[in-house]
C-alpha cells in the first residue's frame, strides 16, 4: 500500500517542503530509502524499524521503499524518523492514512520510540505555514517554539505511541498555545550585566549611549583596565527595546545553528557575541558544507563585541567590511547561495592607536608604538562607518 506524508528540510535560515512517500509490496524483505540522503537519513530506517519494534509494532516480510522528494535536493539532520514512522505506518494501515494529509511531521526518534528534539523547528514550521499546512506535529521538546508563529496549529508528541493516538484521533488533539505578546510585555528589565553598574566613564558612557541610539559601530581606545569591556558587554541593555519580528528572526538564528536554550520558544533579550581573537572568517561570517549562521549573523540584532581588536587575524576583519555595509551575509556554495541576516552593532577595543588613527587626532600617540604591522588597517576598517557618521570612537 502506499502513502504519503509531508515534512520540510533546512536550507540556511529559510525551509522547504519535503514529501516522505512509502510503499509496501511483495519482495525480499528489506527497507530501502532513497531520495539523495546524507548517511545519518539513511540510518533513520534502522532507528524507525527498532522505534517500530520496541513500540509493539513488528514490520511484515515484505519490500519497504521510503522515498524522500524532491530527489535532486540533498536531504540531511534526524528529523525524518518521524515522518518515515508514519508513512510506514499509513501503509500498514495501523493509522489511517486521510490523517496524513495536511500535516507536516518533523522530529528524531530513539530506539525506544521516544521523540528527540531537533534544530529549526522555527523555520520548518514556517515554510509548512507558507505552503497551506494547517498542522505541524514535533517533537514535545520543540512544541513551545513553533507555536509562537500564528495561523498554524502546533501540537508536541512524546513518541511513537502518542503519534499514533492523535493520527488516530486528531480531533482530540489539543495544539500548544504561546501568547507571545504577553511574553514580550513581561520581558526581564535585569540583566546579568546592567549599565547602571558603571560608575564613572561619563565620556565613554555617553559615546555607548548614543551609539547604542542608533546602533552605530564604537570602537573604544584606552589602556588596560580603563573599562572598555565592561562597557562594551553592558550595551546589549540599552538597546532599543525588541519587537516581535527582530525576536522571530533572532530566534530562527539559534534555532538553525542548534543554539536555543532548552525550553525557551522565543529570544526575548538582545544577543551579545564576544567571539576569541582566535576566531576564523568562516566562524565570523558563517560556513561550512551546508553552511551554518556564523558569529555576524548571531549576534544581529545586538552586539558582535571584539575584544583585543589588534590580535585578530587580518583576513577575518577583512570579512567584516561586506556584511556590516549590506547588513546581511551572502555566502555561495555548487548547491546554492545562503542568506543570512548580519544586522549587528559592532563594538570593538584596543588598548594601543594606530599611526592613521594618531594622525586624525582620534587617538593619542602611545608610550608603545609597537604595532604588529596593523597601523593602517583599523583605520580602514572603521574610516567607511565614523567618516558618514555612522560610528563613533572614543
Amino acid at each position: 500500500m502506499f502513502s504519503k506524508v509531508y515534512s520540510a528540510a533546512l536550507n540556511g535560515l529559510d525551509a522547504y517542503m519535503v514529501r516522505v512517500e512509502a510503499d509496501i509490496s511483495d519482495g525480499m524483505p528489506q527497507l530501502l530509502m532513497v531520495g539523495y540522503l546524507s548517511s545519518e537519513v539513511r540510518e533513520a530506517g534502522d532507528r524507525v524499524r527498532t522505534a517500530l519494534r520496541n513500540t509493539g509494532i513488528i514490520l511484515p516480510p515484505k519490500r519497504i521503499t521510503v522515498n524522500l522528494a524532491p530527489a535532486a535536493i540533498r536531504k540531511a539532520g534526524s528529523r525524518f524518523d518521524l515522518p518515515v514512522a508514519a508513512a510506514i505506518l499509513a501503509s500498514l494501515e495501523k493509522i489511517p492514512a486521510d490523517s496524513l494529509k495536511n500535516i507536516m511531521l518533523t522530529g528524531e526518534l530513539s530506539l525506544s520510540g521516544q521523540a528527540l528534539p531537533v534544530s529549526g523547528i522555527l523555520a520548518l514550521v514556517e515554510a509548512a505555514r507558507e505552503n497551506g499546512i494547517r498542522r505541524c506535529i514535533v517533537p514535545e521538546q520543540n512544541a513551545a517554539e513553533g507555536a509562537v508563529l500564528e495561523g498554524i496549529e502546533v501540537i508536541g508528541v512524546s513518541g511513537l505511541a502518542h503519534l499514533m493516538e492523535i493520527l488516530r484521533y486528531p480531533a482530540e488533539a489539543v495544539p500548544v498555545q504561546v501568547d507571545t505578546e504577553r511574553l514580550l510585555k513581561e520581558q526581564s528589565c535585569t540583566r546579568e550585566a546592567d549599565f547602571s553598574e558603571v560608575n564613572g566613564q561619563a565620556v565613554a558612557k555617553r559615546a555607548a549611549e548614543v551609539a547604542a541610539a542608533g546602533m552605530h559601530n564604537l570602537l573604544m581606545i584606552g589602556p588596560p583596565g580603563a573599562g572598555k569591556t565592561m562597557i562594551a558587554r553592558r550595551i546589549a541593555g540599552i538597546l532599543p527595546s525588541i519587537t516581535l519580528e527582530e525576536a522571530l528572526e533572532m530566534t530562527k538564528i539559534y534555532s538553525v545553528a542548534g543554539l536555543l536554550p532548552d525550553h525557551t520558544s522565543l529570544l526575548l533579550n538582545r544577543p551579545f557575541r564576544a567571539p576569541h581573537h582566535t576566531v576564523t572568517a568562516e566562524a565570523l561570517a558563517g560556513g561550512g558544507r551546508i553552511p551554518s549562521p556564523g558569529e555576524i549573523s548571531l549576534s544581529s540584532g545586538g552586539v558582535l563585541f571584539l575584544d583585543e581588536f589588534p590580535e585578530f587575524k587580518r583576513s577575518a576583519l577583512e570579512i567584516l567590511r561586506q556584511p556590516l555595509e549590506e547588513r546581511r551575509v551572502c555566502i555561495s556554495r555548487t548547491a546554492g547561495t545562503y542568506i543570512f541576516p548580519a544586522k549587528c552593532m559592532l563594538v570593538a577595543a584596543m588598548n594601543i592607536a594606530t599611526t592613521k588613527l594618531i594622525q586624525c587626532g582620534i587617538a593619542e600617540m602611545p608610550e608603545n608604538k609597537a604595532f604588529h604591522g596593523f597601523c593602517s588597517f583599523v583605520f580602514s576598517l572603521f574610516e567607511p562607518f565614523f567618516c558618514r557618521g555612522s560610528s563613533s570612537v572614543f
